[in-house]
């Protein structure tokens, strides 16, 4: 079997922000009725809750957030994602669920620096002035579908399909070049 390689290699560019794939990330996709009490023992387990309405909650590495009214992410180490798949899955058995790995069908940046909102206000129609820290927005990048949250103060994250990495890294790196600044 080969090695798995994240989409882009851990692909940067530096601007006047950081742009920067981030590796390999572990991704599961929970579709399940959110007010389980199963689901909510699963995630407990993890140190995790389930999440409120567009919201984004961690637990050391590993992380779960609000996609839909029936749909979470959960983020966590790569090499973790397919142990803590079948441990979902077999604790949602009784339920209507469906738990799936998809870690190698996404791709996960980071634009980090002082002015890192300003890389995606080129190309997301959300009011980063109002985005805090732990909520999720699901959106577009340029023609991308993507899901994004602030990961720190001067950090955003964003979540996409593997197979337009190469083009939102581009729209990325265009929209965090030096002189591009937003006034």
């Amino acid at each position: 079997m080969s090695d798995a390689v994240s989409a882009l290699n851990g692909q940067t560019h530096d601007g006047f922000a950081r742009v920067a794939e981030a590796g390999l990330r572990g991704m599961v996709t929970i579709r399940a009725d959110l007010d389980s009490t199963a689901l909510a023992a699963a995630l407990g387990a993890l140190g995790l809750s389930v999440p409120a309405k567009r919201q984004i909650v961690s637990a050391g590495d590993t992380s779960v957030g609000w996609m839909g009214p029936d749909e979470l992410l959960l983020l966590c180490d790569y090499a973790q994602a397919p142990h803590l798949c079948a441990d979902l899955s077999a604790a949602l058995a009784g339920e209507h669920a469906l738990v799936v790995t998809v870690s190698d069908a996404r791709a996960i940046f980071t634009v980090q620096g002082a002015r890192a909102d300003q890389v995606l206000q080129k190309l997301c129609p959300v009011d980063f002035a109002t985005l805090p820290v732990g909520e999720l927005r699901r959106t577009r990048a340029a023609q991308i579908a993507a899901a994004l949250w602030r990961s720190g103060p001067d950090e955003l994250s964003l979540v996409c399909f593997r197979s337009v990495a190469g083009y939102m890294i581009g729209l990325l790196e265009v929209s965090a070049r030096k002189g591009g600044e937003i006034f």
